[in-house]
């Protein structure tokens, strides 16, 4: 018992002595003024580090800044789908609640797989030296023609599965990154195609997406492809410049949300037989503007992410602009449908307002003032509205929620304001061209040439791809529509085993208007 005690004596000296030294060394900081020191520098010999191991230091935490930021922001993005998942579904009708809400759910995993595969290298795969991120240079194999006397990009060769020497952090944190960004453009058409697309059809589309369609324009633009060269090979300002994707990601989304809701049809019921539309409201619209406030939020990792520097502290700018355009998107939507158009404020169009305006500012968002954001946004809330009624009204296209005006239409004029707006406080060095960017309203028109030319590179493109792969799923499925028994009925069982609002009983016919 003795030496029990005794021994239980020497543990607790050991421990409280141990607990004294502690102290000691570092004492606590509630102001954290005094942690961090030289003894939390890496160093051979600690609390003494060489020059050397001083620039090192220094060098490792800039990126280290960098990979986090670019992380962070990341992580927000990937939330984005919940308001996509949310807007969408909101805005259709209960019957489809579980079908378009695994088509959100899935179009992240399938869209992934397809960007892992193939995508990421398709678009990145020449892109060269990783910057901010340390300066990795392995993504260096770009398929190019010579025309003309220049070289022109069209989709890179290295990345693939991330395997081989692209085993690197920089490498992984930018895959990461872009492919949330990706994710956004492969759910887009969910909405537009929402309450009559099949799943089988659906889940096609979401590999290929990923795997090729997306990646192809965004090496064009991002990966170093001739669309970004514009500039130093044909003087046209710093070539098509897309800071945070209003056309790589939301207008590409919006011409295959076009391409997909025409090839499709519109649902049973939208229109009369003297084309008159019918209104098809959807089922839950507060569960809409909450998706519009997740996406909102999320929208701070989209466009500042994109800097993919933390301490480009121009980000702080880009977040400003963002918040401006999506007000004044929101509001001027708000009073055009109330003073204009229904003479009541529209909440679906508030919605779809303020994404017009987050559309629109993606890519000018770096390189505007803050008066220039608010004039953009403004103009993205009445030009979501008039492009809604077009397509619905002229083209007699259905697009359940709007997805093609918003990303589509919002897409091509964010890219364009960018070329009127830009005031030459940013983007010194941009695509290699020497100069900040400049719009026309600051003096170089040549800047809007390119930015026109990369509008129409996209419709061009996208829509030729997208109706040849909207084609050859349709023969693959027997079709890409569901039949008519199944679109009265819902979705929801038919197509995926059960009902969104188990237990609730609805009377799914008054939910799909009669044609006159």
């Amino acid at each position: 018992m003795k030496k029990f005690l005794l021994v239980l004596l020497m543990i607790l000296t050991v421990s409280v002595t141990d607990y004294a030294y502690a102290g000691t060394v570092k004492a606590a900081d509630p102001a954290g003024t005094a942690t961090g020191t030289v003894n939390d520098i890496t160093a051979v010999k600690q609390g003494k580090p060489t020059q050397g191991e001083l620039e090192d230091q220094v060098g490792h935490n800039k990126v280290a800044i960098n990979m986090v930021w670019t992380l962070i922001t990341g992580f927000l993005v990937m939330f984005m789908q919940a308001g996509f998942a949310m807007v969408e579904t909101g805005l259709t009708r209960a019957k489809n609640a579980n079908h378009t809400m695994a088509m959100n759910f899935m179009v992240y995993a399938l869209g992934m797989l397809g960007f892992f595969m193939s995508g990421f290298a398709l678009m990145f795969g020449g892109i060269g030296s990783l910057g901010t991120l340390g300066g990795f240079g392995g993504l260096a194999h770009e398929f190019s023609i010579n025309l003309f006397g220049h070289t022109f990009g069209l989709f890179g060769t290295s990345g693939f599965f991330l395997s081989g020497g692209n085993y690197d952090v920089a490498v992984f944190a930018l895959f990461l990154f872009e492919m949330v960004f990706m994710d956004t453009t492969a759910t887009i058409p969910t909405g537009s195609m929402a309450e009559r697309w099949k799943f089988s059809s659906f889940a096609i589309y979401g590999v290929v997406v990923g795997a090729l369609i997306y990646p192809i324009f965004g090496n064009w633009v991002w990966g170093g492809g001739w669309l970004s060269q514009l500039g130093s090979m044909f003087g046209l300002g710093h070539g098509v410049v897309d800071f945070a994707g209003s056309s790589v990601v939301h207008m590409t989304g919006g011409v295959l949300a076009l391409v997909g809701a025409a090839m499709l049809g519109p649902r049973v019921g939208k229109y009369n037989k003297d084309g008159s539309p019918n209104a098809i409201p959807g089922h839950n619209i507060p569960m809409a503007i909450v998706g519009c406030f997740i996406l909102a939020f999320g929208w701070f990792g989209f466009n500042p992410g994109s800097s993919l520097a933390g301490g480009d502290l121009r980000i702080s700018v880009v977040a400003v602009n963002t918040m401006i355009a999506s007000a004044t998107g929101a509001f001027s939507s708000m009073a055009y449908m109330w003073w204009f158009k229904t003479k009541k404020p529209d909440p679906t169009m508030m919605i779809n307002g303020m994404l017009a305006g987050l559309v629109a500012i993606t890519a000018p968002c770096a390189f505007v003032n803050v008066g220039s954001a608010a004039i953009i946004g403004l103009i993205s809330g009445v030009l979501v509205i008039e492009a809604s009624f077009f397509f619905e009204r002229k083209l007699k296209i259905d697009d359940p929620v709007g997805a093609i005006s918003v990303h589509g239409v919002n897409g091509a004029w964010g890219v364009l304001s960018l070329g009127l707006f830009a005031d030459g406080s940013y983007g010194s060095g941009w695509n290699g061209v020497k100069g900040t960017v400049t719009g026309l309203f600051y003096g170089d028109p040549s800047q809007f040439f390119a930015q026109l030319i990369g509008v129409i590179t996209n419709f061009i493109y996208v829509a030729a791809i997208g109706w040849v792969v909207f084609k050859i799923i349709g023969l693959i499925t027997h079709g890409m529509r569901v039949d008519v028994d199944a679109e009265l009925g819902g979705l929801d069982v038919p197509e995926m085993g059960i009902e969104g609002y188990a237990g609730i009983k609805m009377d799914k016919n008054s939910e799909t208007p009669l044609s006159k």
